[in-house]
């Protein structure tokens, strides 16, 4: 089955927490902290896979959850760090954060690799945080916590050439005939249900990949029929041969297909209304003309080529006209630069998650009734830029307590109106 969309949940891995501990041994008297870091958790990557063509991976299978930092030990022991989740996707993929519908990669062009969510980093154990004025530090870092998101893939192929046109006018017939693509071709209306890529190989032209769209119909980009599904696969493409039946076998009127046609491509995205084109009169070796009318042909390009499109006469099934059309197509491509269509970061998953998560303790003192001590590089970091004299900063530093959850820490522990807090050599009375 052919699946060029899949939505997925994805969780990073959780940094392991530092570890408390002391060096105790034979014949050393008082050790020093030796507790080891955490292992960083495992990210989630995407990759590109040359090999795939759909996103049917993601069909089934939708949650994919990196691995767990382990804690660190004794010892100045690191723990192992969390394997990473690998996620391989067919070129063209564009990764979007589902919520917002934002880009937040596109799998094209030098992007081979990209890693959508870090795995946390593991925090420092408590051999980093001895210092002159605290040699037996109590407390450790936390692993940073595992990060989730829920992404939206979609497969936007890329193509030089795209084959567009309602359905049964010939464009899988096309594509069989110039490349050695084999899509599945029969009489009858959505034939085509996937999109079909092939490489142009045609003696005296430069080869030039050509995607086959699934025909679309009137109200497609509203939705109708399957033909919004396809439109995205459009969207790289550098220019479009709109085929059309000029043998008018299903009772369409050709000049009114095309102008139908580009109809929905403008509604459905500005760019594509702006695609240089080509119009493939198709099935000309079964087109009759009632004497004294004038031919389907001839009324196409009377309607278009004056607008500057030009107009092919051919037979998908004889091969006629094919190699004029061919070779026009591939001069045109020769004048348009060939860069791949890149949809830009519009999010970044790195802005959504906090860095502050520096360690800290909070405990009752052994040795002074009624007094708490709070203690880390966190508490230590605040004091050293806050100016506390003033009232503006023991207000942000008021402030700074209630946000980092230590006041929270403090009243669990037992704090009561009166009590004292300590604080590498700061002194406050707590009142609620």
């Amino acid at each position: 089955m052919f699946a060029d969309h899949a939505k997925i949940a994805v969780r990073s891995g959780k940094g392991g927490d530092g570890h408390v501990s002391f060096r105790r041994e034979k014949f050393v008297a008082a050790g020093g902290p030796d507790g080891g870091n955490g292992g960083n958790g495992g990210s989630v990557i995407f990759e590109v896979d040359d090999g795939l063509s759909t996103l049917v991976a993601f069909r089934h299978h939708y949650k994919f959850r990196a691995g767990d930092g382990q804690d660190g030990d004794k010892k100045r022991q690191t723990g192992k760090s969390g394997e990473d989740v690998i996620l391989k996707v067919p070129a063209g993929t564009v990764i979007y954060e589902a919520e917002t519908n934002k880009v937040i990669a596109d799998m094209s062009g030098d992007c081979r690799r990209f890693v959508v969510l870090k795995g946390g980093r593991g925090g420092k154990g408590n051999m980093n945080y001895a210092t002159p004025t605290m040699q037996v530090p109590k407390y450790a870092q936390p692993g940073q916590p595992a990060r989730e998101l829920v992404l939206r893939l979609e497969l936007k192929m890329i193509a030089d050439v795209g084959l567009i046109g309602f359905p049964s006018v010939g464009k899988s017939t096309i594509l069989s005939k110039v490349s050695h693509a084999d899509p599945k071709i029969a009489d009858y209306p959505f034939t085509t249900l996937v999109p079909n890529l092939g490489v142009v190989d045609v003696d005296g032209i430069d080869g030039f990949v050509m995607a086959d769209i699934p025909g679309l119909i009137e109200g497609a980009s509203d939705g109708a029929g399957l033909g919004i599904e396809f439109l995205r696969h459009i969207e790289r493409c550098r220019m479009l041969i709109h085929v059309v039946d000029a043998a008018a076998i299903e009772g369409r009127d050709p000049v009114q297909d095309v102008y139908k046609i580009n109809a929905e491509l403008s509604k459905y995205s500005v760019r594509l209304e702006k695609l240089p084109q080509v119009i493939a009169a198709n099935k000309i070796d079964v087109m009759q003309t009632p004497e004294g009318e004038q031919s389907p042909f001839d009324r196409l390009k009377a309607e278009f080529e004056p607008k500057g499109i030009r107009v092919f006469p051919i037979s998908a099934a004889t091969g006629k006209g094919m190699h004029e059309l061919l070779y026009f197509v591939q001069g045109e491509l020769a004048k348009i630069p060939k860069n791949t269509e890149i949809f830009p970061q519009e999010f970044d998953p790195e802005t959504m998650f906090p860095d502050d998560d520096l360690p800290y303790t909070v405990r009752k003192s052994d040795t002074e009734e009624n007094t708490f001590v709070v203690e880390g590089p966190k508490i230590e970091k605040m004091l050293g830029y806050t100016n506390l004299d003033s009232e503006k900063g023991f207000r942000f530093f008021q402030q700074f307590l209630k946000d980092s959850g230590i006041l929270h820490d403090l009243e669990e522990a037992g704090i009561r109106d009166g009590d004292t807090v300590r604080m590498y050599g700061q002194h406050f009375e707590y009142y609620k």
